[in-house]
């Protein structure tokens, strides 16, 4: 029998919770008739924070690769929910601009999200919830640091 230790469960545990919040949101979008996928959502919640931005802003936001922000961008431009505009200060890069169509997504992804963030949490004390966030934290900031 193979023995699993407390690490390999946390690291099971948390790609678990990843994926099934991930499918919660993609099935709550498709049910209120919004058109995104929950990584495009990501894009566009930081282009709702601080809109025409460079792609690489939205690399380190996200954590995600150039490759991937690229083709995420592409897709959510042929959605006409972004467009990228040339930086006047410099014509080497793009910034990365919500249309009226993307700024509007926002108040229905958030009532969205929000619900879903709260049937996850449903039951859990505050108090609880905001030590396990300081301890991600915590983990994010080791890994990125090592």
């Amino acid at each position: 029998m193979i023995k699993v230790t407390e690490r390999e469960i946390f690291d099971i545990l948390t790609g678990k919770i990843s994926g099934i919040i991930n499918r919660t949101l993609l099935k709550a979008f498709s049910r209120e008739g919004i058109d995104i996928t929950t990584e495009q959502w990501t894009v566009l919640s930081c282009l709702w924070r601080k809109d025409k931005v460079s792609q690489q802003v939205i690399c380190d936001l996200t954590q995600k690769d150039k490759p991937s922000v690229t083709r995420l961008i592409d897709n959510l431009e042929r959605k006409n929910l972004v467009v990228r505009v040339p930086d006047t200060a410099d014509r080497r890069i793009n910034l990365i601009h919500l249309t009226a169509e993307g700024a509007s997504l926002k108040q229905k992804t958030t009532k969205v999200v929000r619900h879903v963030v709260n049937t996850a949490v449903e039951g859990i004390p505050h108090d609880t919830l905001l030590q396990s966030k300081d301890i991600l934290i915590r983990i994010m900031r080791n890994l990125e640091q090592g």
